[in-house]
């Protein structure tokens, strides 16, 4: 069956690890009819779970979505990894749904991940809503964890359900807005039943708070409000729907989810308060680089954007797509826009968990699956015809652990590479090069966690063994004062014989110039001819320095003299020549050698800050500042050298109990010296030596 845009709601269930999502998924899809009985984690069947790695971890690692129907509207549930690792998938979910429910757990209250996830959702200024979770735990506190949110989001949270008691003593929930309690009865769905008359003040100060939340709405409640001191349950309603869109309001439910409790409420709201995908909005690209805001309609001709790409062994590639405008079509033709091509579009499908459901049209907002096409891919945009419409690419963060790899066997190099582009595609926080410069095939990931997953996937799948190793840092050569040298390339054979002389004069350039080429011949003295010879062989004896074999920047080249034999010389033996004339000269120029300085920013929990400043400072850090983000984060700003954080995600780990997440990028080149230098030489010639002899 397909819906209508009015008719859709997408709601994505995230948080911190451990908190529940994956269990509220499972039993949300019983309550609503969806399965016949809700699985556990550890039983391994649950529709959230189902990769073997998954299974065997016991803990989300791709995006799951399903759907089901409530009061004549379809809901489609994401529920989504808690590991910073996966949060690549995370993501996409967030551009997929209009509201996104974050799980918190009654003992915990908000943790770092919670916090990270909320700024995210800021950056997006998404809807969002709170669902306090586990409390029938011992621990349990609602109002604490409330507290919590209030203090560390700055936020005061709207209680849509109370609890009825906490910890061993509780029996269900309150709904607030509908004035019902529903009572837990184990495996079974909650039961309806009369309000205790001891939670009747709580309720009412609950509902008090609920309605002035709803006259936030617009100013004509605002104002009705103000004139009679309450709104009817009509307007509330409304209300609530329209405040909740602009994100003034953020909603608290409570529950328990093993025991099917607080979740009547809970999808009553997704289905009849939650925001339409008609008032959200999606972001183009235009030709000039500009971005605009493209509201979801059905009215206007299709676009619609990939946002993930897997694989079935059963139903091969599968291509996850948001519809923005209008309704994508079985059996249809539709433009690919990132590609500039026709894309024939062939069966699609709803999925519920690993389950796919074959429809005829998939409408404005509602998310589906496209099969078999092999040029769609994530990002790309799918259009009716308006070459205008090119959604933004998914914002995904840059992988921060990376390994070298290569295959035991060398007959497996190839399957190897192949089976590393196809993870790339599926998950695109995920990188895997051949770097030509150290001659190395690196993968990288958000974590140790990430690469070793899809590592032990290649092992046991591919049957294919792999070693790892820590990556060779890229550095750079370079010189740090004047120096001249000549050099004459002279070969007699049978016949023409090798003939070119050149003289260079190189000189240091400011760091990032790279490189400057300066013919100061004058007189004649090589030909122009032969000129281009002589750059040529300068780039190549700069492509690998003096010192340890790396490429040298910053360093300007001129030649100021030369000679040619009028029947020996060619562009070769001046090639030749400058090579070596450069490498001489470069000697005599105090060369140095270079590293690379990376700009990154930690976020840790404030009890772990002064450990991670020292472990920062101890790894040749610079701190360049440390600020409060919120909710007990703080945030690190430092400038450290590659070579010093090519273990960094396992550092941070360990030193933050998994807590602390940090990402890095590349900012300059700095010199180094002394005992530094000479071990990066020395471990250059080693691997120089290990290369010759393979």
């Amino acid at each position: 069956m397909s819906y209508t845009t009015d008719l859709i709601k997408n709601v994505s269930i995230a948080g911190h690890g451990g908190t529940g999502k994956t269990t509220l998924f499972e039993h949300l899809l019983f309550v609503g009819g969806v399965i016949p009985k809700a699985e556990t984690v550890e039983s391994g069947k649950t529709m959230g779970d189902s990769s073997a790695e998954e299974i065997e971890r016991k803990i989300s690692i791709h995006a799951a979505l399903a759907h089901l129907e409530r009061n004549n509207k379809k809901i489609n549930l994401f529920d989504t990894p808690g590991s910073s690792d996966f949060i690549g998938d995370v993501i996409l979910t967030f551009r997929s749904s209009e509201f996104v429910l974050l799980t918190v757990d009654s003992r915990a209250g908000i943790q770092i991940e919670t916090v990270k996830l909320w700024r995210n959702l800021e950056g997006r200024n998404k809807p969002r809503g709170i669902f306090i979770t586990k409390m029938d735990d011992e621990r349990a506190d609602f109002n604490r964890v409330l507290g919590d949110i209030k203090e560390k989001f700055k936020v005061n949270p709207v209680v849509l359900t109370l609890p009825i008691g906490n910890g061993p003593g509780y029996q269900g929930v309150i709904d607030v807005l509908n004035e019902k309690a529903y009572f837990a009865q184990g495996d079974a769905v909650e039961k309806e039943g009369t309000i205790p008359a001891e939670y009747q003040d709580a309720v009412a100060a609950a509902r008090e708070g609920l309605i002035e939340a709803a006259a936030e709405g617009n100013d004509a409640l605002m104002e009705r409000y103000i004139d009679q001191g309450s709104l009817d349950a009509t307007e509330v309603r409304q209300g609530l729907i329209e405040a909740l869109a602009a994100h003034k309001v953020v909603p608290a439910f409570a529950g328990v989810a093993l025991k099917n409790s607080g979740l009547i409420p809970l999808l009553d709201f997704f289905a009849d308060i939650s925001p339409d995908p008609q008032t959200a909005q999606d972001v183009c690209l235009n030709a000039d680089g500009t971005t605009r805001e493209v509201s979801i309609d059905p009215g206007k001709p299709l676009a619609a954007l990939v946002i993930k790409t897997t694989y079935d062994q059963f139903s091969g590639k599968l291509s996850w797509i948001k519809v923005i405008n209008g309704k994508l079509s079985a059996d249809s033709e539709a433009f690919n826009v990132s590609e500039s091509k026709k894309e024939r579009i062939g069966k699609l499908y709803t999925c519920q968990g690993k389950k796919l459901e074959e429809i005829r049209e998939l409408y404005a907002g509602d998310v589906g699956i496209v099969s078999k096409s092999a040029s769609l891919n994530t990002n790309n945009t799918l259009s009716g015809g308006d070459t205008s419409i090119n959604f933004m690419p998914l914002r995904l963060p840059e992988p921060v652990h990376s390994v070298a790899v290569n295959a035991v066997a060398k007959k497996d190099d190839d399957k190897l590479g192949e089976f590393l582009l196809r993870a790339a595609e599926e998950d695109r926080t995920f990188r895997y090069e051949f770097n030509a410069e150290t001659k190395e095939t690196v993968i990288s990931g958000m974590g140790e966690l990430h690469v070793n997953i899809i590592l032990d996937k290649i092992k046991q799948n591919q049957k294919i063994e792999v070693e790892t190793r820590i990556p060779r840092v890229p550095y750079r050569e370079t010189i740090t004062k004047k120096a001249s040298a000549e050099y004459t390339h002279k070969k007699q054979t049978g016949g023409h014989g090798q003939y070119g002389k050149v003289v260079l004069e190189i000189a240091p350039l400011p760091r990032g110039e790279r490189y400057q080429f300066i013919n100061a011949i004058f007189g004649g003295a090589v030909s122009k001819g032969y000129i281009p010879g002589v750059e040529k062989g300068v780039l190549e004896g700069m492509a690998a320095g003096v010192m340890a074999g790396y490429p040298v920047v910053d360093v300007e080249v001129k030649i100021v003299d030369g000679k040619e034999h009028p029947v020996d010389s060619s562009e070769l033996a001046f090639k030749l020549a400058a090579r070596n004339a450069f490498r001489e000269s470069m000697r005599q120029a105090a060369p140095t050698l270079l590293e690379p300085i990376m700009n990154i920013i930690v976020f840790v929990e404030s009890k772990y800050l002064g450990d991670v400043m020292s472990d920062l400072s101890g790894k040749r850090g610079k701190i360049l500042g440390q600020n409060s983000v919120g909710g007990g984060i703080e945030e690190i700003r430092a400038q450290v050298p590659q070579a010093e954080l090519l273990r960094y995600s396992i550092d941070l780990r360990s030193i933050t109990s998994g807590t602390g997440s940090f990402s890095v990028e590349f900012d300059h080149y700095s010199p180094i010296s002394g005992k530094i230098a000479d071990e990066v030489i020395k471990l250059s010639q080693a691997f120089r030596v290990q290369e010759t002899e393979e």
